[in-house]
C-alpha cells in the first residue's frame, strides 16, 4: 500500500495511538524466540483461505496478548542473541507484522475494512487507509514503530526477496491468505514458496480474459513492480527485460502458465485488478 504523506514527523507522532501490550512478557525466550503462541492463535481462528474469525479471537485474546507481549519485549534490534542467523530475523519480522496487524484489527472491531480506522482530519491525506497503516504503532524490542514503517522501511528494506508479498497479511480480501500456523526458520524457504505459489495461482490474482483479451494480475504485482523486477534482473540475468509475467511463470502451475503464455502470445494487455479493502472476516 503507498500513501503519500505531507506531514512533519512531529505531527505525525502527536497525531499517533500506540497499541502496548496488555502485559509483559512473563519470562524470557531461553535461546531462540519461539512462534508457537502464533501457530496457537492461527490454527485456531483462521481457515484455509486465511479468513480471520475476528469476533471469536476478540473474545479469547489471551494466546494472541502473550505472543504480542514477547514481540513487543524482543526483536532482532533489541536482542540479537536470541535469532541466530537471517532469516530467523526475516521470520520474526514476517510473523511479527502479521501478528501487529491481528491487533490492530481489534483494537478497532468491529469494522469492515481496515479503511474504517480513521486518521486525523489533516490535509495532504490522499490514502483511506492511512489511519490503520500509519496512525496506529504497535511495539516490538521496545520501539514502537507503525505499520507501514514495518513494512517498507524494515522488512523490505532488509530483506529484498519480493515472496514477502505474499508472506505478510493486511488483513484485507485481496491481500495474500494468512496462514494457518507462523513462519518458522526450518521450513522457511518452502513455506515462502507455497504462499507464492498459492497465491499467484489463484483467479483472483491472475487469470485470463478472452472476452476482453485482458491479462488481469494483482495490484501487488504492480505497488512492489521494483522489488519483482529487481529480483528477476539479479537471480535471472538470461532473462532480457522481465516483467511481471516472467515472474509469476516461476510459480504458475502448468496449465495455468500455458493459459498466459497463450494470451500474452495473441497480444493481450496485462491490467491490475482494483484492491479489495473488505476486512478478511470469516462473519462478513
Amino acid at each position: 500500500m503507498r500513501l503519500f504523506l505531507a506531514l512533519t514527523p512531529l505531527l505525525l507522532s502527536a497525531c499517533s495511538t500506540t497499541i502496548s501490550p496488555s502485559d509483559l512478557a512473563s519470562s524470557a525466550p531461553d535461546s531462540t524466540f519461539s512462534h508457537d503462541l502464533l501457530d496457537q492463535v492461527l490454527g485456531t481462528h483462521v481457515d484455509e483461505r486465511g479468513r480471520v474469525n475476528y469476533a471469536a479471537l476478540q473474545a479469547e485474546p489471551a494466546t494472541l496478548d502473550r505472543y504480542y507481549s514477547l514481540v513487543a519485549a524482543y526483536s532482532p534490534d533489541s536482542h540479537r542473541d536470541l535469532f541466530a542467523d537471517e532469516a530467523a530475523r526475516f521470520v520474526y519480522w514476517i510473523n511479527a507484522y502479521n501478528a501487529a496487524v491481528l491487533k490492530a484489527v481489534l483494537a478497532n472491531y468491529p469494522i469492515t475494512s481496515v479503511s474504517d480506522v480513521s486518521g486525523p482530519p489533516l490535509s495532504g491525506l490522499v490514502s483511506e487507509q492511512i489511519g490503520f497503516f500509519y496512525f496506529q504503532k504497535l511495539v516490538f524490542g521496545g520501539a514502537k514503530i507503525n505499520l507501514y514503517d514495518l513494512e517498507h522501511e524494515i522488512i523490505r528494506k532488509r530483506f529484498p526477496d519480493p515472496r514477502l508479498h505474499f508472506a505478510i497479511n493486511c488483513a484485507s480480501a485481496g491481500c495474500p491468505r494468512l496462514p494457518r500456523q507462523a513462519f518458522h526458520v526450518a521450513h522457511l524457504e518452502d513455506e515462502l514458496d507455497r504462499e507464492t505459489r498459492y497465491f499467484v495461482n489463484e483467479p483472483r490474482n491472475l487469470r485470463v480474459d478472452d472476452s476482453t483479451q485482458v491479462i488481469l494480475i494483482s495490484s501487488i504485482f504492480d505497488w512492489y513492480r521494483d522489488d519483482f523486477l529487481g529480483w528477476m534482473a539479479t537471480s535471472f540475468a538470461q532473462t532480457p527485460d522481465p516483467d511481471l509475467l516472467d515472474y509469476a511463470r516461476l510459480y504458475l502451475s502448468a496449465g495455468r502458465r500455458a493459459e498466459v503464455d497463450r494470451a500474452e502470445a495473441a497480444g493481450y494487455v496485462v491490467q491490475t485488478i482494483p484492491y479489495d479493502w473488505r476486512l478478511n472476516d470469516q462473519g462478513r
